[in-house]
């Protein structure tokens, strides 16, 4: 019983690990996202760091549009980077977990 406690605390020390590496991964992994328009464009990290902005001149006429353009195209990029977060790191921890009845 003591040796299966043991084995399981392995485990679960290996999966943390390998969730601590995937966060670390999803640093470097860059999303695209537009307005529908192209006019601004963003760039973010699967872990939700803004990466770059790119705003078309026209936006820069219209603070009140500039403003709705990056809600919305914001908003698109944090939504998209964070499925793409969740969906790696519970590849990850399911993948370590060892199998415990009732979890």
């Amino acid at each position: 019983m003591f040796g299966d406690m043991m084995g399981m605390m392995n485990k679960l020390k290996e999966a943390q690990k390998k969730v601590e590496e995937t966060k670390e991964r999803l640093h470097s992994v860059l999303l695209d996202e537009a307005s529908t328009d192209g006019k601004l464009k963003v760039t973010i990290t699967a872990n939700r760091t803004l990466k770059s902005i790119d705003v078309d001149e026209e936006l820069l006429t219209d603070k009140e549009m500039l403003e709705d353009y990056l809600i919305l195209t914001l908003n698109k990029a944090i939504e998209r980077a964070t499925a793409v977060n969740e969906a790696e790191i519970a590849a990850v921890a399911k993948e370590g977990m060892p199998n415990i009845p009732g979890l």
